[in-house]
């Protein structure tokens, strides 16, 4: 099933085919001229990002990371343009030009930097301007374009590529005012570059969510941008059921370990640090060589489930840095180096990434991303 012989005790995989199907599935959902940006920043939501680029570089238009850490790492995985949305530091601007990296801008400050910069290197900069649309976060203010449009009339080494920004809510389907006035307040900044000369910019403000209940078919923006779907994941339980019987997605990820000891505890056994689980009767337990080093949060303690077999078997006691004890008692058959799956599927169960973000009051976003990058990412 691996596509390599090195077999380690503990690995992501990764599912080729549900990955390459999430994006056609995504791509038969928005128009045909809607250029697809795949988000792999934050190791790809968890995924690994040079090996989940890698697989899907001849299926999209652009890749979308945060820093340029991402983009030293994936620039010579992939032929397709990258954006780089986030931060960059003054000292790392000069290398980002060089990389072809297509940045962000958002304040007279770095716009003037990006074509000091560019200027020095003769290189003409390719930049995306960022709007904040009505959610507080980095980007412009559409009382600050006027004097933004003035000093991008000054610079010579700035190629405007394209304009953007990002909704706060649109996954709230029971509320769509916010939403509705984000889409103004873009379009209306959109409109004043376009007055002001700027009439080929590249738009773009819809992530997974915003392609489910704005883009879908508008022909409208040239851009989307494809993350948590691309992974087979939904941005909230709203879109899950709306959109649930006409766009299918498949979770493409399995967190796989193995057993390193089974042993039966008497009654009346403490287990794991701090005493918060005593045995009631002789338990057969499992040690899994995992733990919040790892990304398994210890929030799991006592709650959380893997499977072996095809069986939930209950944490016990408190989740450590590198290892946490679960029941199999009701397996018959269990042996150290089982198979087991801390998020994913086996046999006919599952665990999901919702199922672990409810128990810790947390997003699916937030459990894939947090499995430590030191694991090997297996694509499957």
């Amino acid at each position: 099933m691996l596509q390599t012989n090195y077999n380690p005790l503990s690995y992501v995989e990764i599912s080729k085919s549900r990955l390459l199907s999430n994006i056609e599935n995504i791509r038969s959902y928005i128009s045909p001229n809607t250029e697809l940006a795949a988000v792999v920043k934050g190791n790809a939501y968890g995924h690994g990002q040079n090996e989940v680029a890698a697989i899907i570089d001849d299926y999209v238009d652009y890749f979308q990371v945060d820093d340029l850490c991402e983009l030293r790492s994936l620039k010579n995985i992939v032929s397709k343009p990258i954006l780089v949305l986030g931060y960059i530091a003054r000292s790392e601007v000069k290398e980002a030009i060089e990389s072809n990296a297509i940045v962000a801008i958002y304040d007279n400050e770095r716009l003037r930097l990006i074509d000091q910069i560019a200027g020095e290197l003769n290189i003409k900069a390719k930049v995306h301007i960022k709007i904040d649309a009505c959610l507080g976060r980095q980007g412009l203010l559409i009382t600050d374009i006027p004097n933004f449009i003035g000093e991008c009339k000054k610079c010579e080494n700035i190629g405007f590529d394209g304009i953007y920004s990002h909704f706060a809510n649109i996954e709230d389907t029971d509320n769509p005012s916010h939403t509705q006035a984000q889409i103004m307040e873009f379009k209306s900044a959109v409109e004043l570059f376009k007055n002001a000369g700027f009439d080929n910019l590249k738009t773009h403000i819809s992530a997974t969510s915003g392609i489910l209940v704005y883009d879908k078919n508008l022909n409208e923006n040239n851009i989307v941008r494809l993350g948590i779907g691309l992974y087979g994941l939904w941005p909230s339980e709203n879109l899950k059921n709306n959109y649930l019987n006409e766009l299918k997605l498949e979770p493409v990820m399995r967190w796989i370990t193995h057993i390193a000891q089974v042993k039966v505890l008497p009654a009346n056994h403490t287990i794991g640090y701090g005493l918060t689980y005593v045995t009631d009767k002789p338990t057969k337990i499992a040690v899994i060589p995992q733990g919040y080093s790892d990304g398994y949060d210890r929030g799991l303690s006592n709650c959380g489930e893997v499977l072996i077999r095809g069986v939930r078997c209950k944490v016990l006691g408190r989740v450590a840095m590198n290892m946490f004890v679960v029941d199999v008692s009701k397996l018959d058959q269990v042996a150290v180096e089982d198979e087991v799956v801390l998020l994913g599927w086996q046999g006919g169960e599952s665990i999901t990434a919702e199922e672990l973000a409810f128990k810790l009051d947390t997003i699916n976003y937030e459990i894939t991303t947090r499995i430590s990058a030191l694991l090997p990412r297996i694509i499957a």
